[in-house]
């Protein structure tokens, strides 16, 4: 399984919001600056993140984006999902799909269940609080560029 750059941009922007909370909203623009990505790309990835509820944008001058809930609530398997869909590395564990003829006798989906349990597990308990906490004890980093 590979996670796309929507996924990993995805879990950056949040990770930004939630390190850079104020209170205030902040502008694409500058998460776009911190973390050097483009801000058409952010765009695109805010918008996904804002109709799932994720947080909250106001327009205008003032406007800009924060997270709708405290960082705690959010997991990074959450983000991933939204962004990635299924985390099942093949379709037969993807819960909507399950098709295959070959699943009664079908060895290998043992280790494909493994790892699928073993991705879970991490995405699912790692949350956004938890990659603040992470960041804040790592090297000193100017959060206000």
């Amino acid at each position: 399984m590979k996670i796309s750059t929507k996924g990993r941009y995805a879990l950056r922007l949040m990770l930004d919001l939630a390190v850079n909370n104020t209170g205030e909203y902040i502008t694409i623009k500058s998460i776009a600056a911190r973390q050097e990505i483009s801000e058409k790309y952010l765009e695109q990835i805010i918008s996904l993140l804002n109709r799932a509820g994720y947080v909250r944008s106001v327009r205008g001058a003032q406007g800009g984006y924060r997270l709708a809930k405290d960082p705690s609530e959010y997991t990074v398997g959450m983000i991933l999902r939204l962004t990635e869909g299924s985390l099942a590395p093949i379709d037969c564990l993807d819960d909507e799909l399950q098709e295959c003829n070959r699943q009664s006798s079908c060895v290998t989906k043992f280790v494909w269940k493994e790892l699928y349990d073993a991705i879970t597990s991490v995405v699912d308990r790692i949350t956004l609080q938890d990659l603040v906490d992470k960041q804040m004890s790592m090297v000193p980093f100017d959060y206000s560029i």
